[in-house]
């Protein structure tokens, strides 16, 4: 049933990402709205979700929704969509070609189903909590790499909530001197993608919402990798603190973080 689901969300997600290629040929900035500081949105965003979410209701009626513009408030007893429409709403602002679409599906608590479509790649990420993990239709797996001084590594800086912008930036430094490099791509999502067919070995962020990911998170671990909290628990939503690894270098990965996060 979940593959089956999950087939289904991938065309979803593709119908979206074509709907948003399209609007961004003839984007105008002055259709801009904030959010908040530094947080973008447009009405790009908000009708993708508004398609994706008419989209869903004919796949799971009883499920409910979590979507980063709000489009729909329901509440799921068993199952609930998480839906961020456009992952990397400032790339997309600025004409930057890494943004995403991203739908999960949360069976009670547990995260069973996650695609992420990365638009101007056409590439289509996807797994269940019963399969493995896809690229485009072929199986993919993490990295081997046994060690940080061999990966490369992915991350995101803060961009409106700076109380812990110095921890950041010592961890960030200290890093940076012992791997091939650090990434920033702009979408939470993509990064998790990435890390799950091995393009990149890890992905550490915090202040992530649910939306940013959930379908990667899935993806990630039906690869082979490993998804934990700055803790080196299994809680990440909540705590908002997200390592994603290829396995072999999360205790590293840890050791390096909590010098600075505690």
């Amino acid at each position: 049933m979940l593959q089956q689901i999950t087939d289904q969300v991938t065309e979803i997600a593709r119908e979206a990402g074509d709907f948003i290629r399209q609007e961004r040929k003839n984007f105008s900035a002055d259709r801009i709205e904030f959010k908040g500081l530094n947080d973008l949105v447009s009405y790009v965003d908000k009708t993708a979700e508004q398609k994706i979410v008419a989209a869903l209701q004919k796949i799971l009626p009883e499920a409910g929704f979590i979507t980063e513009e709000k489009t729909s408030t329901k509440v799921g007893e068993r199952y609930n969509w998480i839906i961020d429409p456009l992952d990397g709403t400032t790339n997309f602002i600025h004409g930057l070609p890494v943004f995403s679409v991203s739908i999960a599906l949360q069976e009670y608590d547990k995260l069973v189903a996650g695609v992420v479509y990365e638009v101007n790649q056409d590439e289509c990420f996807y797994a269940s909590a019963d399969s493995a993990a896809y690229l485009n239709g072929k199986e993919i797996k993490v990295s081997a790499a046994p060690a940080i001084a061999d990966s490369l590594l992915a991350t995101g800086f803060p961009y409106y909530d700076f109380t812990k912008q110095t921890q950041y930036i010592n961890l960030f430094t200290e890093l940076m001197k012992g791997c091939h490099g650090i990434r920033r791509m702009g979408s939470a999502a993509v990064d998790l993608a990435y890390t799950a067919c091995g393009r990149f070995e890890a992905f550490y962020e915090y202040n992530l919402n649910a939306w940013d990911v959930a379908a990667g998170i899935v993806i990630v671990k039906q690869a082979g990798g490993e998804v934990v909290n700055f803790s080196g628990g299994e809680e990440v939503i909540n705590t908002r603190e997200l390592l994603a690894t290829n396995c072999r270098i999360t205790k590293e990965m840890l050791e390096m973080i909590n010098k600075y996060f505690v």
